[in-house]
């Protein structure tokens, strides 16, 4: 079994900053991190590994410094990487980026055989469109289950897998051939700490570099800024909020729970009337 991990490294988003005369992002000193919703994807799929056989190839597309998130990634134990890099694809939104990851998954295919399983995170915290994962199955006319928040079981000899997905009201209990991608929620696993020698095979191994030609782009102009039809207009910081926070204590022999349900219903009055619709029909 053939496992491909998308994966994205991103500004860790504790420490970004927004200029206040510029309004834009102060990337300047910001570490950088593997996307947190992708380490879910990654061990998600590891386990699968481990459990049935196969191998897991993490792909990244990014500047030549992002080859820092490929190697932490084969020190949790994945078994080979892959960094996508070009100044053509500088400034690329989700419509040019889920090109040129499902361009270089069409490679990854042809070079170390076909994937049964796509995955990826829900979305990445820089941008939190989650619309990648989506773009790649489309492009590639793979089944998608995104907000994943379990995997139930897994036929290898059947080739299928069943999943449990999150839903508004409830969760969805899904059944898909392979092969397939998956987004996986937050929550839903613990990433590994990896073991001495996967830290030491990370640190030596080649960590495999496709420019877009390597890749087999033969489209340049879907790639960068000229594929990317998305236009930020304005970035900015929200205001602070001027409303403190009120002290909600129970009346003399009453519920504290009550009361504070009293509380939010009294500032959010449509929300009781939501919640009861809501209930009703359960």
């Amino acid at each position: 079994m053939h496992i491909v991990v998308c994966i994205k490294q991103v500004p860790d988003s504790a420490q970004i900053r927004v200029h206040p005369v510029t309004n834009t992002i102060m990337r300047q000193g910001v570490p950088t991190i593997i996307n947190p919703y992708d380490l879910f994807a990654l061990e998600e799929a590891m386990r699968l590994r481990d459990k049935f056989g196969g191998e897991v190839t993490v792909l990244c597309m990014g500047p030549p410094s992002a080859e820092d998130s490929l190697r932490k990634a084969l020190t949790f134990g994945a078994d080979r990487a892959v960094l996508l890099t070009d100044r053509f694809f500088a400034g690329s939104d989700t419509l040019a980026t889920s090109f040129a990851l499902a361009t270089a998954i069409k490679k990854v295919a042809d070079t170390w055989g076909q994937p049964d399983i796509v995955f990826t995170g829900k979305q990445t915290i820089d941008g939190d469109t989650a619309q990648v994962g989506p773009g790649i199955a489309k492009r590639l006319g793979l089944l998608q289950i995104t907000y994943v928040a379990k995997i139930a079981e897994f036929d290898q000899e059947g080739r299928s897998i069943t999943l449990e997905r999150r839903a508004e009201g409830g969760t969805q209990v899904l059944k898909t051939q392979l092969p397939c991608l998956i987004a996986m929620l937050e929550g839903t696993n613990e990433i590994r700490r990896g073991t001495m020698m996967d830290a030491l095979r990370a640190a030596r191994v080649e960590v495999v570099k496709w420019s877009a030609k390597d890749a087999g782009v033969e489209d340049l102009s879907k790639c960068g800024l000229k594929g990317s039809p998305t236009i930020v207009k304005r970035v900015f910081a929200p205001s602070a909020r001027a409303e403190k926070a009120k002290f909600v204590e129970a009346p003399e022999g009453g519920n504290l729970a009550e009361a504070l349900i009293a509380e939010v219903f009294t500032r959010q009055p449509a929300l009781e009337a939501d919640l009861t619709a809501l209930a009703r029909g359960f």
